[in-house]
């Protein structure tokens, strides 16, 4: 080898270092990238020589080369955020996304998971292309099997009528007496509260979401016989009947004497009553008063007051509910480790929106990256695998987390001084050779 050469052998080396340098560079700048992945670079040397007629030197190398550049896809740790629409994978896979980035319109790999609601309902990350996964139906929420982009923001939370309603009410047993056989006069509204001896009132939902007030009224019959009356205003039946009142629905109480509901009428299953409001409808109505003295006897609980009672304390309305409400619009959404998202509506219901879908490949360090964190399938990676989380080998779903970057600082620096001490001899390789070639030159004089 001349000392020509070798001065090309250390410019090689020189060259390599510098190829390190930019690799541990771009590391350290993306330490607290989310979901990055570091690099290391592959080093070889160049292929030798052979020098004929040199004996002991059958081979000589001609330097280094950086032949590629190796990604690191080990797990970053997870960061908590408090935002619901953070993800993180813990284990192997990748985000699929779909959009445009750099002109090119295609399927994206990212591991970073910062995702927001657009302004087309769609989930994205913050470069606009748009999370796939799979949508659920949105009348019985079940997670079809076909990926596409994840649309929850539009998303309505259909009315419920109300079909079911369950009272726990106390009836004074000192309050008037009306009679054996009395009935509600629904003549008018001063009639109807003369005519009872406690009212309350109830709120339902039509099929259209539409609430409307129904008002119960009871009558005293008989020591521990009691009446209910369901009225409504006829208004909310046709509107042209506004002002008048109409009974929609009666049944009966019966209390022992210790105040315990013994029995009552109309009695689950059967239905209570049927209406049909303005518009909507017609829907059936169960009345649920509470357990009977039959079930408090047997849980050992005479006289706790569960259910509807007859005490000797003013008539009130313990509690109320009904299964009806109107249209929500979406409050918040979480996700479970599978993928699963559901979503919280205005209207206090809750769905299955949909499930985030994962892709996982043989060789995830061939993944061609494009900037922006994301990456495309190439020949290296393999085809990717795609399904749900926590399913094949994907990893699980960590909501309001993020995965911070696999970048060692430590390692970084350690990295840094070996390669600076690479370049440094190297370039003292150039300056000695150089100094072997001024003498050479010099023998003239």
């Amino acid at each position: 080898m001349s000392i020509f050469s070798s001065l090309y052998v250390a410019m090689s080396g020189i060259r390599s270092n510098e190829v390190g340098m930019g690799i541990i560079g771009d590391n350290i700048a993306n330490m607290n990238t989310i979901g990055f992945k570091g690099s290391r670079g592959i080093f070889s040397d160049i292929l030798n020589t052979t020098i004929m007629g040199e004996p002991g030197l059958s081979e000589v190398g001609q330097g280094s080369m950086a032949t590629s550049v190796q990604r690191l896809v080990g797990q970053g740790a997870l960061l908590q955020t408090g935002v619901s629409t953070d993800l993180a994978i813990g284990g192997n896979g990748f985000f699929m996304m779909q959009g445009q980035v750099s002109g090119t319109d295609a399927t994206f790999y990212s591991r970073n998971g910062q995702f927001r609601i657009d302004e087309d309902g769609f989930l994205a990350n913050m470069g606009g292309l748009q999370l796939l996964g799979f949508p659920a139906s949105l009348t019985t929420g079940e997670v079809g099997t076909n990926i596409s982009s994840l649309q929850v923001g539009t998303q309505i939370s259909p009315p419920k009528a109300t079909n079911n309603v369950t009272l726990d009410v106390n009836l004074d047993p000192k309050e008037n007496k009306l009679g054996p056989g009395a009935v509600l006069d629904t003549t008018d509204e001063s009639t109807l509260v003369s005519t009872s001896t406690f009212s309350t009132t109830t709120t339902w939902y039509d099929s259209l979401g539409e609430a409307h007030d129904v008002d119960l009224y009871y009558i005293h019959q008989d020591t521990g016989e009691w009446s209910w009356h369901a009225v409504v205003d006829q208004g909310e039946l046709d509107p042209a009947l506004a002002g008048n009142f109409q009974e929609v629905g009666s049944g009966t109480l019966n209390f022992t004497s210790d105040g315990l509901l013994d029995e009552y009428t109309p009695a689950p299953p059967n239905v209570s009553l049927s209406i049909q409001f303005d518009g909507a409808s017609a829907q059936d109505v169960t009345f649920d008063w509470g357990d009977a003295i039959t079930t408090d006897a047997v849980a050992g609980i005479a006289g706790s007051g569960v259910g509807t009672s007859s005490y000797s304390t003013k008539s009130a309305v313990v509690t109320v509910s009904q299964d009806g409400f109107g249209a929500g619009d979406l409050t918040f959404i979480d996700f479970d480790r599978d993928g699963t998202i559901h979503g919280t509506f205005s209207n206090g219901d809750q769905r299955t929106l949909g499930r985030v879908a994962m892709a996982n490949f043989l060789s995830p360090d061939q993944l061609n990256a494009v900037g922006g964190n994301s990456f495309l399938e190439s020949p290296g990676s393999g085809e990717p695998a795609v399904g749900e989380p926590n399913t094949g080998g994907r990893g699980m779903i960590f909501s309001s987390s993020l995965e911070q970057s696999n970048v060692d600082l430590s390692n970084e620096f350690t990295n840094m001084i070996v390669t600076q001490r690479g370049f440094q001899a190297s370039s003292r390789t150039v300056t000695t050779a150089d100094q072997m070639l001024t003498e050479l030159i010099n023998l003239k004089r």
